[in-house]
């Protein structure tokens, strides 16, 4: 049993296809189903189930596969750890990001790490939170940056900054004249979420008690879902109702689409974390990327020491 066939069953496990995972892992065919098959024999019992068009995972595979994840985590580990003068911010990082953080942090992170780690480039993933878990949990990312509540065994996380929630209504709305609004009052209103699965939209739901009873009571009779923040700020701005989206997500010309108006006290707010797997090969590369994060001009954060 080698290294190498374990990274072949890992990445076969994961395309669900051996000609793509040989590709990924830049070898022919051939040679990456010899090398399995050989592991296969060796072990005793086979690993994948080769009946059908999509290649899938017996039930001894799937829990040899992720014991295989952790074999494969703790040898790179190693190699960090054999090599103590490595620079930990040289090479790339892998980070993910939620859909509602992504387009606003990025440009000011990115223009913070320059300074940080000018040499440690990011290859980006935006995705759902579950499926961002999922790909720490394969080390096909190193770090996340999620949103609260989040809590997953074998990751740590480090918080980074709380943003409050806004309402934003159209040109001529009533709210035009308070100078906050309250849960209940949007309750009454049309309000624009994000689609589920999107963790934003818990996050409104769970802040808004009254939106959220409604909701169990009338179905979607009074919420309409939209794809994106932006998709549903423009929607806003067109007339079709109102909605809640985060502070980051503004800008200073969005007067010119929309009001804005803020809420009473204590106003709703979402904590955003650093995610990464426990005991992360690189700490001091995560260290750079939460001071890059705390760094960057954010709008009406307040960020967590």
């Amino acid at each position: 049993m080698t290294l190498t066939e374990l990274r072949y069953i890992v990445a076969v496990a994961q395309e669900k296809h051996f000609g793509r995972a040989a590709q990924r892992s830049h070898v022919s065919q051939p040679t990456l189903s010899i090398a399995i098959k050989k592991l296969e024999d060796e072990l005793g019992v086979p690993l994948f189930d080769r009946s059908s068009s999509e290649v899938m995972m017996t039930e001894a595979g799937e829990r040899i596969v992720e014991q295989a994840r952790r074999v494969l985590s703790e040898a790179d580990r190693i190699v960090v750890l054999a090599n103590e003068e490595q620079n930990q911010l040289e090479g790339t990082f892998r980070l993910g990001l939620i859909f509602t953080v992504a387009p606003y942090l990025l440009p000011k992170l990115i223009i913070s790490l320059r300074h940080i780690a000018p040499k440690m480039p990011l290859i980006l993933e935006e995705n759902h939170t579950s499926a961002l878990t999922e790909q720490l949990k394969r080390g096909d990312i190193d770090a996340m940056i999620v949103a609260e509540p989040y809590s997953e065994p074998g990751i740590e996380t480090i918080p980074l900054y709380d943003e409050p929630f806004f309402v934003i209504v159209p040109k001529g709305h009533r709210f035009e004249e308070l100078d906050a609004v309250t849960t209940a009052d949007i309750a009454e209103e049309t309000v624009l979420l994000l689609t589920e699965g999107n963790c934003m939209r818990d996050q409104v739901l769970g802040s808004c008690n009254e939106l959220a009873s409604r909701q169990k009571v009338a179905g979607l009779a009074n919420i309409v879902q939209g794809s994106s923040l932006n998709t549903i700020r423009h929607m806003v701005a067109s007339g079709l109702g109102i909605s809640v989206v985060p502070s980051t997500s503004l800008t200073d010309n969005d007067h010119m689409l929309f009001s804005i108006i803020p809420f009473a006290p204590p106003a709703p707010q979402r904590r955003i974390l650093l995610a990464s797997r426990r005991n992360f090969v690189r700490p001091q590369a995560l260290s750079s990327i939460a001071q890059a994060v705390k760094q960057a001009q954010l709008a009406g954060v307040s960020f967590v020491s």
